[in-house]
């Protein structure tokens, strides 16, 4: 990378961060694209010329944000760490996200909302396919998951756990779904009825 690349990525990051303060201090919908400059100390043109409009920003913001999420789950699953520990640090993670994602999109307007889910929803997809194959390849090889199961019955599981976790992070009584994980975790391998391998 040349000097313009690194200066160019650094004015991004620090766009990037300026927004996002300014977004979740005085929500989407009330911050400007001239304020977003003068936080990131960068010209509102500069703004323009990187992005657009200030939906585009929003858009390529949450996506710099997804792949670094995209890049600690490449880190979980090649680490040493044991199928079930993986399982568990992916699953509390997507729960997380999920709640930090839920609460970026309720700052914006319904239109934008749609618009930006869709763009989130499509990207997540074409990233995320990969990295679930790679998951499902790792989880049948070391033989924590069946391998005459197919990818769409054990996406469907995956994912009841995953809402299960998010709801419990959602909701404003406190419950921390770290109480509960090893419990689902327990039953996501085992069943309700089924004994350890």
């Amino acid at each position: 990378m040349n000097g313009f690349e690194r200066r160019r990525n650094g004015k991004i990051e620090q766009i990037f961060q300026a927004a996002n303060l300014l977004f979740s201090q005085h929500g989407y919908q009330n911050v400007s694209v001239n304020e977003v400059a003068e936080q990131a100390e960068v010209s509102p043109a500069t703004i323009y010329n990187y992005f657009g409009t200030k939906e585009k920003l929003a858009a390529a913001m949450l996506r710099h944000w997804m792949d670094k999420q995209l890049a600690r789950y490449r880190a979980i699953l090649a680490s040493e760490a044991a199928f079930p520990e993986k399982t568990k640090e992916i699953m509390t993670l997507e729960a997380r996200n999920v709640k930090i994602l839920t609460e970026e999109l309720k700052q914006t307007s319904s239109a934008e909302r749609t618009g930006m889910a869709q763009d989130m929803e499509r990207y997540a997809e074409e990233q995320l396919a990969a990295l679930f194959r790679q998951y499902v390849e790792l989880g049948k090889q070391e033989g924590y998951i069946r391998k005459e199961q197919s990818d769409e019955g054990i996406a469907m599981y995956f994912g009841m756990y995953q809402n299960e976790l998010g709801r419990l992070w959602a909701e404003k009584h406190g419950r921390d779904p770290s109480a509960y994980i090893d419990q689902l975790m327990e039953m996501f391998f085992y069943g309700l009825v089924g004994e350890r391998a």
